[in-house]
């Protein structure tokens, strides 16, 4: 994965009107939950697999498989039933997994999240063999204080990120209650040149939960989104 494409990742989408919006309204990825427990917005394989297809469909939007799970023979398979190509790991997956991932799926995008709470990443010992098991991208998510992970709103602190970047030699993408005002604060972060873009669930929802047109604009606007997907490869 190479070049200065910036990502912008909608996460959270469960109808075909969801994909037809942000692929409208300048989203690059849209992350689809499974194996998410008790996530607002996790789907059956069924659901996952119909908006795979959409996103594929509209020739510019790169469905993401954001999960929890961390069986690498259960995530193969369901990549290749649904034609994932990106795979999102949210949870605490031990580096392993992403090893026998890589080792099942060659041509996989394998994302790994580093989360950041309170100063610390609980991943940092761990970053050079998620590198080494074959993780294209890491995620710099945001968790609250008592470790919730995943959607949490928790906006991601410039000098949490920096502090990590040192150790990394893989692009990565910021997420946390990011919104389009949030762009200046993390231009230290958003200027170094691993950044590829961020990951957006809240900012890009309307007052009753919903994907909503001006929210996704507005982020597309402030974060410079592109359509060109092989660039962030």
């Amino acid at each position: 994965m190479s070049g200065p494409a910036t990502v912008l990742k909608i996460c959270g989408a469960t109808e075909e009107a969801d994909i037809d919006l942000l692929a409208t309204h300048g989203a690059s990825h849209v992350g689809l939950w499974h194996g998410v427990p008790g996530g607002h917005a996790d789907l059956p394989e069924d659901r996952l697999s119909g908006l795979v297809s959409a996103a594929h469909a509209t020739g510019r939007l790169e469905p993401v498989l954001v999960t929890f799970l961390g069986d690498p023979e259960a995530l193969a398979g369901i990549a290749r039933r649904t034609g994932l190509r990106w795979l999102q790991l949210h949870a605490y997956q031990p580096p392993g997994v992403v090893r026998a991932l890589r080792a099942a799926l060659p041509d996989a995008v394998l994302v790994k999240v580093l989360h950041l709470r309170a100063g610390g990443c609980p991943e940092r010992p761990l970053i050079g063999a998620y590198e080494r098991a074959g993780t294209d991208l890491f995620l710099l998510d945001t968790t609250t204080e008592d470790g919730r992970v995943g959607s949490t709103g928790q906006a991601p602190r410039a000098r949490d990120a920096l502090d990590l970047l040192p150790r990394l030699t893989r692009p990565f993408l910021l997420a946390g209650g990011i919104t389009p005002d949030h762009r200046p604060g993390l231009a230290p972060v958003v200027s170094h040149p691993g950044f590829r873009g961020v990951d957006v669930d809240t900012a890009a929802r309307d007052g009753h939960g919903r994907l909503a047109a001006p929210a996704v604009t507005a982020l597309a606007r402030a974060w410079r989104t592109t359509h060109s997907l092989e660039e962030t490869r």
